[in-house]
């Protein structure tokens, strides 16, 4: 029979959790779902609890990324902060 934690009942509430709280999660349920350790019924719970930390994952890192600042330097020399864009 599938715990608490594995049938999804009594879990802390995604968006409350920090990024490495989230993250650390979604290794834990990633290692049961490869190591076969739940039935059928919590594997699916694990796997939708899985996408929803791998989006509020991707929206903290979004988040931090707007709030990234790099250090550069004007002709003069004289330093100032530009805010963080991405390259892709």
């Amino acid at each position: 029979m599938a715990s608490e934690t594995e049938t999804g009942e009594g879990e802390r509430p995604i968006e409350t959790m920090s990024f490495e709280e989230a993250m650390a999660e979604l290794e834990a349920l990633v290692q049961k779902l490869e190591r076969g350790q739940l039935d059928l019924e919590a594997s699916i719970k694990a796997y939708e609890r899985g996408t929803a930390l791998r989006r509020h994952c991707a929206a903290k890192l979004r988040e931090a990324e707007l709030r990234v600042e790099k250090l550069s330097f004007d002709r003069e020399g004289n330093p100032r902060l530009e805010p963080f864009v991405e390259r892709g």
